[in-house]
């Protein structure tokens, strides 16, 4: 794929991802904070708000403070920008690879900005889940990231039963 159309793709995609994001934090900061959770669907949806201290589902949460920022915000910097770079220059890279990446680009950088923005937290707010079987609290950019694993799973899923087909009739098989 030229860098032309990787670097469209990735902004387009990093653009709208984060910005919905960071829409729908502000829209968290100014309903939810101070307020009891709000149920919808039979309970199956939550809105709660929530200062998220740590990483993905509170992962290190505990870790001292300066251990946070070294981890959470310097070296997810460098992955980041590592990533950036792999989605525009990697060899061999198709447009799922690209919005996979850009994807997960995407979501990391928008909560990056968040821990910024307030002190080293990220702001959560949703839940889903069937009575006590319940996600963490989360937000746009935990969904997008999971949404560039996902396409990067599924397309790597598909390139390996495409090669195996592709094996089995040139041995002879089905």
């Amino acid at each position: 794929m030229p860098i032309f159309k990787r670097v469209i793709l990735t902004l387009g995609i990093v653009a709208a991802s984060a910005g919905c994001d960071q829409a729908t934090k502000h829209l968290a900061n100014q309903t939810l904070v101070n307020k009891p959770m709000q149920s919808f669907l039979g309970d199956t949806f939550r809105l709660t708000y929530a200062l998220n201290d740590g990483a993905f589902l509170s992962l290190g949460a505990n870790l001292p403070a300066n251990a946070r920022f070294w981890i959470l915000t310097v070296a997810v910097g460098a992955m980041l920008v590592g990533i950036l770079g792999y989605a525009l220059w990697g060899e061999g890279l198709n447009a799922a690879h690209v919005s996979g990446y850009a994807l997960i680009l995407s979501g990391g950088a928008s909560n990056w900005v968040d821990r910024a923005l307030n002190d080293g937290k990220v702001v959560d707010f949703m839940n889903m889940g069937l009575g006590s079987l319940r996600t963490g609290i989360f937000n746009v950019a935990d969904v997008a990231i999971l949404a560039g694993i996902g396409v990067l799973v599924v397309d790597g899923w598909v390139k390996d039963r495409k090669q195996k087909r592709l094996t089995a009739v040139s041995a002879g098989g089905v």
